[in-house]
């Protein structure tokens, strides 16, 4: 949910400040604009003489402005930071037994994981992703149930048999991990 807003949000913004810096420079060319747009010519400019200078005469303006956009384009930076950085784990790091340790792919731990989650009875589909550090991954799971399937069964064999195997492969002493069951989508069925 929270992956579809910020997309949403950020397609709005991308929009505005395209077709608002299409709008300027094509009334700064020459170009025909909407008798509606405040600029219609190249001698416009964004803020008048008058509107600059109104100002002016209060100390407290050109400060607060500045602060303003600083804090602005810092928190700019942090979400376009926040978007860059990975949400899954790349690679988890596995004891192999001589000090140096050995690393394992996090996708394939994933895969496994997954594959293994999908051959439980009663599971229809299921996605892994490794989150956390290497040297402590945590796990989110989703696992789309077959109608006639019984949560706790399920639940308890994919912590007794795959959350284990995983764990036990991995040399890992724990593997936390967030379980999410989700029906599949089905018709009634009837009964007579």
């Amino acid at each position: 949910m929270l992956r579809t807003v910020n997309r949403v949000l950020l397609g709005l913004a991308g929009l505005v400040l395209v077709c608002g810096g299409g709008a300027v420079l094509a009334a700064g060319t020459g170009l025909a604009v909407p008798s509606w747009w405040p600029w219609r010519g190249k001698g416009d400019v964004l803020l008048s003489v008058a509107d600059r200078n109104r100002w002016r005469g209060e100390g407290w303006w050109w400060p607060t402005v500045i602060a303003v956009l600083a804090v602005v384009v810092v928190l700019a930076l942090w979400w376009l930071l926040a978007q860059a950085r990975r949400a899954r784990l790349a690679e988890v790091l596995v004891d192999s037994g001589d000090g140096e340790g050995a690393l394992l792919r996090g996708r394939a731990l994933e895969g496994a994981v997954a594959a293994e989650a999908g051959a439980l009875e009663g599971v229809a589909h299921a996605q892994v992703a490794l989150t956390g550090r290497r040297s402590a991954p945590r796990a989110r799971i989703a696992l789309l149930m077959e109608p006639h399937a019984a949560p706790d069964e399920v639940l308890g064999r994919f912590t007794d048999e795959t959350l284990a195997h995983a764990r036990d492969s991995a040399g890992l002493a724990e593997l936390p991990a967030e379980v999410r069951l989700r029906a599949v989508g089905h018709r009634a069925e009837r009964v007579s």
